[in-house]
């Protein structure tokens, strides 16, 4: 709503929240707040609850059924509406949580990308949040008092392996200060030549006419790694904005 009142283009916000029968979902708050923000929103009743409670043993991870049902609702509400663009709320966390994930369970180097084509192929998706830290968005919901609903369904189970990520990513955290920064500075600056994916890098055709690439061996050099990552912008109060283009 902020950049909406600068931004060099014109654009209209609709807010759009899916209702999925949870047993003590507050419906009322979101409705409460958005009227007294004055902009348009629709509250979509799906009972996604029902059907994962009813294809998922208990016990077993929800997430993904859960997650593939929202899509699907949220994708058609999107087309319904004329929407141009789907905005989500996944911060920089979430992204490195993501690429952990991947490296870890999918043998893939892969996070969250801040713009993409949803599925189906029919919307634009983009992450406006993408480059903030979520303690930062803590503090700011806490400073505006935004209405915090809690979800007892997926997020309601204890030994889901994106909180053991961010169980480890807390402890690396305080064990070691700025290396959270570092790790999603390494996602802005991938070296191909460096890693073993054939598909992004042609290593066959090298040869001793190819030249030092991206630094040759000198990538394995101790004093080219920095222990204690420092941000070039320390700052406590600085906002990090992303650009979606």
């Amino acid at each position: 709503m902020k950049l909406k009142e600068s931004a060099p283009i014109s654009f209209d916000l609709i807010a759009v929240n899916l209702d999925q029968k949870q047993p003590g979902f507050p419906e009322h708050i979101l409705p409460q707040y958005l009227d007294s923000l004055g902009i348009e929103y629709h509250v979509i009743e799906e009972d996604t609850y029902a059907i994962v409670k009813d294809k998922i043993p208990e016990g077993k991870t929800t997430c993904s059924l859960c997650s593939r049902l929202r899509r699907a609702v949220l994708y058609k509400t999107a087309k319904n509406l004329g929407a141009t663009k789907i905005a989500l709320g996944h911060h920089r966390d979430d992204m490195i949580e993501t690429l952990m994930l991947n490296m870890f369970y999918g043998g893939k180097m892969k996070a969250m990308p801040a713009k993409l084509v949803s599925d189906n192929g029919e919307h634009v998706v983009i992450r406006p949040l993408a480059f903030c830290k979520e303690s930062e968005l803590i503090q700011y919901g806490q400073l505006k008092q935004f209405p915090i609903i809690p979800c007892n369904l997926c997020g309601s189970q204890p030994n889901l392996q994106r909180q053991n990520i961010k169980r480890m990513l807390h402890e690396w955290h305080e064990q070691s200060p700025g290396r959270i920064e570092s790790m999603f500075t390494a996602m802005q600056n991938i070296v191909p030549s460096h890693l073993c994916d054939s598909k992004l890098f042609d290593f066959k055709t090298i040869d001793s006419t190819s030249g030092v690439i991206n630094g040759g061996d000198l990538a394995f050099d101790e004093s080219e790694i920095s222990h204690d990552f420092e941000p070039k912008n320390n700052h406590a109060n600085e906002l990090n904005v992303v650009e979606v283009k």
